[in-house]
């Protein structure tokens, strides 16, 4: 990781003495995971990222079924046409609020269950 062409940079900052939050926040400024930061430098980046995506599917932004909106936003349309195009097309608007780097399935699954404890018991 240490040596990844990406992330040297962020390493090297670290090298000649800043302090960790400040490599985090140039990490995120450069639109990048601070998390990076906490793995192993000596390990490569795949190796410790490939857990957490354990067949989930594509990341959101590859996802076939949604690809074509994320290239309207990067040829710059507002959010707010895109989220317009998925509600006519008959989809969730609310996919544009989460992690583009995620899969679908990975963002979504915890939301579904609705097999807990009630929050309050019926008194009748």
């Amino acid at each position: 990781l240490k040596e990844d062409p990406e992330y040297v940079k962020y390493f090297k900052m670290l090298s000649v003495g800043l302090p960790m939050g400040a490599v985090k926040n140039a990490l995120q400024r450069d639109g990048k995971d601070p998390g990076i930061m906490d793995l192993n430098p000596e390990k490569s980046l795949k190796s410790q990222t490939k857990e957490e995506d354990n067949g989930d599917g594509p990341p959101l932004k590859e996802d076939p079924e949604y690809v074509k909106y994320f290239k309207m936003l990067s040829v710059g349309l507002p959010m707010g046409a895109v989220k317009n195009a998925l509600q006519r097309d008959g989809k969730d608007p609310g996919i544009m609020d989460l992690n583009p780097e995620k899969s679908l399935k990975s963002q979504t699954k915890e939301e579904d269950n609705g097999d807990g404890p009630p929050l309050k018991e019926d008194p009748e």
